[in-house]
């Protein structure tokens, strides 16, 4: 019979759904709501997007290296409550009627903040809460927390501002991050020696040192980085060629994308039955091998133009990733030293969304130049790419998780 999770760990699960769920909510309400209420086009959107992402590429690696040098559940507060006062910023705004873009851009600069701290902190603390056997079935529980928002968390956001108008939105989202900094006040971290004090750019070096010549990390690195530039060449061209191409309504485009999150959860369900089948190795290549097919699919569509095989395309990237989301990061906390998690956690959250813009960037270039069809194209050639390099590496020798870095 397997063991029950430690209360802890469920503490942080409860607080990680909380979390994403009003993270999820407010990403999707603000742009509905800078158009409805303040007639935003393109360019106020752009800059709402930029200011909701900056924080991941200014700030992750200095927010990981504090994650390293301090309590990460006493960082996971601050940033969870950080976030909660620009939510009850913008519900503020909304009700005083003092709502601008400049405003929205700051608080969701702010949230941003708050989403970055925690998203660090929670990977590196899973290893003090739980043994290593039960690593991969932790993690399984967060990601599968995590899904849950990214399903529902839009679709409700939506719905709350057409029904019950932009502040209830902002009000059960302020709540949800409220109820999140709740939970992990009830957490108890283990503690854990000081770290040795030393110049910040020297313990960053060591991190960055220990991914780049780590025969594991570096190809997980890199297969990372190339799957969120492959993903974002496909984001940036699909909703265009789903109505343009695939003659899709707003509806249908959404249902699409919606099955996205519908595999997420599928596959956050189905990785312990994987990880318990599989070599582990195998197991963590089974997300890019999905990745390959989820883009022959909607490169099918080419041919096939039909909305049911662009959802079944979504619903592919949704399942096989996250399980590489959950083996990948069990993998990571076993393999880095304990007191080096944050910044390598870091490391990683910095290059995965820093690879974002280029990929959107790209795609975009690429779509006006070329038209749709090419993006999907080579998003499908950067999907194979991220497939070699894994299916390349000394990961796919992995019989089982590698003994634990003290």
């Amino acid at each position: 019979m397997t063991p029950p999770l430690p209360r802890a760990l469920l503490a942080l699960t409860g607080s990680n759904l909380a979390a994403q769920s009003a993270e999820q909510l407010s990403l999707a309400a603000v742009p509905i709501v800078a158009v409805l209420v303040l007639g935003a086009g393109p360019g106020d959107i752009g800059l709402l997007a930029t200011a909701q992402t900056l924080p991941f590429l200014l700030l992750s690696i200095p927010l990981g290296l504090l994650a390293d040098r301090t309590s990460r559940r006493r960082l996971m507060v601050w940033a969870e409550s950080l976030r909660a006062l620009a939510l009850f910023g913008l519900l503020a705004a909304v009700l005083s009627g003092q709502l601008s873009i400049g405003l929205l851009a700051v608080l969701g600069f702010l949230g941003a903040v708050g989403t970055v701290g925690f998203s660090v902190a929670a990977p590196a603390l899973v290893p003090a809460l739980v043994p290593r056997e039960a690593l991969a079935r932790a993690n399984g529980r967060l990601e599968l927390a995590r899904s849950a928002a990214f399903a529902a968390g839009p679709a409700l956001g939506g719905a709350l501002v057409t029904w019950a108008g932009a502040p209830a939105a902002f009000a059960l989202a302020a709540v949800l991050s409220v109820a999140a900094v709740v939970l992990l006040l009830r957490l108890v971290e283990p503690s854990r020696a000081p770290m040795a004090r030393r110049h910040p750019l020297l313990d960053i070096r060591d991190g960055a040192h220990w991914v780049w010549h780590h025969a594991l990390l570096r190809p997980i690195f890199l297969t990372a980085v190339a799957w969120n530039i492959s993903w974002f060449v496909l984001q940036a061209a699909y909703v265009p060629y789903a109505i343009r191409l695939l003659g899709l309504g707003a509806a249908a485009v959404g249902m699409t994308l919606a099955a996205y999150g519908a595999g997420m959860v599928v596959g956050a369900l189905l990785a312990p039955l994987v990880v318990a089948k599989l070599p582990f190795g195998r197991a963590i290549q089974l997300g890019p091998a999905v990745s390959v097919l989820a883009a022959l699919t909607m490169v099918a569509t080419l041919a096939l133009p039909s909305g049911v095989l662009a959802g079944v395309a979504f619903f592919l990237f949704g399942a096989g990733p996250i399980v590489w989301t959950i083996t990948s990061t069990t993998l990571r906390q076993t393999v880095t030293p304990g007191a080096m998690l944050g910044r390598v956690s870091a490391i990683f959250l910095a290059a995965n969304t820093g690879a974002r813009p280029i990929g959107a960037a790209l795609g975009g270039f690429v779509g006006a130049t070329w038209g749709e069809p090419a993006c999907l194209v080579l998003a499908l050639a950067g999907f194979a790419v991220q497939a070699w390099i894994i299916f390349g590496s000394q990961v796919r020798v992995l019989q089982r998780l590698p003994m634990p870095q003290a």
